[in-house]
């Protein structure tokens, strides 16, 4: 029965069937063909029910709203001058503060597309008045836009704990240094970039000079509400004094308040069309959670998981092949499947296998995120490709072709994260 569920599961995918209608139908298979399952139709409308009930679900749509208030309200503009002031005039300066941009912004939107959308929608243009070529904007910010999804509050993060009973505050601490480093990885490709193509240094020094006559105390100070806001929401979140839901809570508030009332780009009145959009995308988001914990439940009644890990232990006799192996999987996966998905299915399932290697949970879980957020700009799907692409005049498949390479240094850090238990676990004191 088990192969019967796996098949028909990959045999609907590749048909194009709509994933909930697939999870549905397979969650349902095994009380049609046996009337003696314990996962009958009431027990998966019980777990479908129960999914949803807990309390962290509920940072989702708040993290997503506060991300659109802030978009809306300039926040990522406020934030580009801050560092352009101080590394602008350094070699590949501006597309490093491009990057370190689409950094802090990840602690405020948890989303990789939102990220690109809100800083791309502003740098790109940025960086091609300054004479850098437009695909080589848009390609690093598509890239550096996986960030959103690494640095917290990140919404698979949320998603990862919520489907597997690992720590969601916890995966926030240890998605830190693996941010950083990305960053770094991605600031070294545009630094070599930059001495192989060269820089119009006339014009980067004139736009950094415009930002100094403003003086680097004033932009500092317009831009200090834009740089207070990840301290806020991980302060608060580390400090003990917040849950990741309470701080997603705030972060609603805290963008409201800076974007009506002090920096004033936003109408309060704009408010309810933020709202809506955010429950439109959060439904199918819920939806998802709910359908594949149901999903995991039925699949530990037929012992799936147990059956999978112990051939995974089988075909692999260390952690490291294991890994290696995990991680070609997962960029496959990645190339092909939204990284909600990705996550709500094959989370729980291979969770149990890592943890027979000896893996921690958190360190799993941040190496299959970052997998995933590297398949937010793989072609022929990567999702970032297609927030990118308009904001530079192009396609996707051909901004698909300029991020090889970036892509390539992300791969880098994934390589360093995955081997180096460390950088995930070194702030939970596990290293």
């Amino acid at each position: 029965m088990l192969g019967i569920v796996f098949g028909g599961f990959v045999v609907m995918m590749f048909l194009g069937i709509p994933l909930a209608i697939t999870m549905i139908a397979v969650t349902l298979y095994p009380s049609l063909v046996s009337a003696t399952f314990p996962g009958n139709a009431n027990y998966v409308m019980r777990a479908f029910i129960s999914g949803l009930d807990t309390i962290s679900v509920l940072a989702i749509p708040l993290f997503m709203l506060s991300g659109a208030i802030m978009a809306r309200g300039g926040i990522s503009r406020k934030l580009f001058d801050v560092f352009a002031v101080f590394v602008g005039k350094l070699k590949a300066g501006m597309p490093c503060a491009v990057v370190v941009t689409c950094l802090f912004y990840g602690a405020i939107s948890g989303s990789g597309p939102a990220t690109v959308a809100a800083v791309g929608g502003m740098c790109i243009p940025v960086l091609v008045e300054l004479g850098y070529d437009k695909k080589f904007a848009a390609a690093i910010v598509a890239t550096a836009g996986g960030l959103g999804v690494i640095i917290p509050p990140s919404i698979p993060f949320i998603m990862y704990g919520v489907t597997t009973g690992e720590s969601v505050g916890d995966m926030f601490t240890g998605g830190i240094l693996p941010g950083f480093v990305i960053a770094i990885c991605l600031m070294i490709y545009c630094v070599i970039y930059c001495i192989k193509n060269g820089e119009d240094k006339e014009k980067i020094n004139a736009a950094v000079g415009k930002l100094r006559e403003r003086g680097i105390g004033h932009v500092i100070l317009d831009g200090f509400w834009a740089l207070l806001t990840p301290v806020i929401i991980l302060g608060g979140i580390y400090s003990g004094k917040l849950t990741p839901t309470e701080a997603a809570c705030v972060s609603v508030f805290y963008a409201i308040i800076v974007s009506v009332f002090i920096y004033k780009t936003m109408k309060f009145s704009e408010l309810w069309g933020h709202l809506k959009a955010a429950v439109r995308s959060y439904a199918p988001i819920a939806l998802l959670i709910a359908f594949a914990i149901a999903f995991g439940r039925v699949l530990s009644l037929l012992k799936a998981p147990a059956l999978i890990s112990d051939l995974l232990t089988t075909a692999f006799h260390s952690p490291y092949t294991f890994l290696i192996a995990l991680d070609i999987v997962l960029l496959i996966m990645g190339m092909f499947m939204d990284t909600g998905s990705a996550i709500a299915i094959l989370g729980p399932i291979l969770l149990v296998t890592a943890k027979q290697f000896g893996i921690d949970g958190i360190h799993f879980g941040i190496i299959l995120v970052t997998n995933l957020a590297v398949g937010l700009v793989s072609p022929p799907m990567g999702l970032n490709l297609f927030v990118a692409a308009p904001l530079a005049d192009t396609t996707a498949s051909e901004l698909g072709k300029k991020v090889l390479v970036p892509m390539g240094f992300f791969i880098v850090a994934l390589l360093l994260i995955t081997f180096i238990p460390g950088i995930s676990l070194l702030l939970l004191g596990r290293a």
